[in-house]
């Protein structure tokens, strides 16, 4: 990705970044990026790792039982680790365009209603997309008992941290979908609140699973 807008600045995506350039800025006194483009950047890790487990079973003659799950997971982890960086700049951009409906005039009652428009819009932006990271993260941790189970117990530990990481990534992405369910009116994203606190509570019983899984392999 090259450069793109972000508040009033041109800035590289966070995925040109090298890693000291993007803890750098998430060290910052800036607002972006923060902990919705933090937990997307976990999903991508975890997505990675998922994958390199995969290629660790696929074509290993020890595993080949494992071959068929591990091409499934592979495909859909590929898949997610691309969308995980798409989601890191758009997490910011949203947090970016609220901040921005905030500084809009409210001299008179008809700026008064965009103004209030604008930031409602904004805000449900910036909710929909950590509720996306989260439901992706949700779906790889779904996928990694599998993993476990069938593919190579070399690299369970691996597995382990992926766990670990998709779980950051969902129940840190849900932190940022309350924050700012919180601010707006109930009658606006009905189906998320009515999801998000489900996902909470599978993402918490499959980060159980998976470790109990990794230890008793390894």
């Amino acid at each position: 990705m090259g450069s793109i807008e972000g508040g009033n600045r041109m800035r590289k995506s966070w995925n040109d970044m090298t890693i000291r350039e993007f803890q750098t800025s998430l060290a910052s006194s800036s607002p972006t990026p923060g902990g919705g483009t933090a937990a997307a950047i976990a999903l991508g890790q975890a997505s990675a790792l998922a994958m390199m487990v995969c290629k660790l079973t696929l074509n290993n003659e020890k595993w080949k039982s494992g071959w068929e799950k591990a091409e499934q997971i592979h495909s859909f982890a590929t898949v997610t680790m691309e969308r995980a960086s798409e989601l890191a700049d758009e997490d910011s951009d949203a947090f970016d365009g609220v901040m921005r409906s905030f500084k809009l005039p409210k001299n008179n009652d008809s700026q008064i209603v965009k103004r209030r428009d604008e930031i409602r819009q904004a805000t449900l932006k910036a909710t929909e997309i950590p509720y996306e990271t989260a439901t992706l993260a949700l779906e790889l941790l779904e996928h990694l008992p599998e993993i476990v189970a069938t593919g190579n117990t070399n690299a369970a530990s691996d597995v382990g941290v992926a766990g670990l990481l998709a779980s950051a990534a969902c129940k840190g992405a849900i932190f940022n979908v309350e924050i700012n369910l919180a601010s707006l009116p109930k009658e606006y994203a009905a189906n998320i609140r009515k999801q998000y606190p489900m996902i909470l509570v599978r993402c918490k019983e499959l980060s159980r699973l998976i470790m109990e899984s990794v230890r008793d392999v390894m």
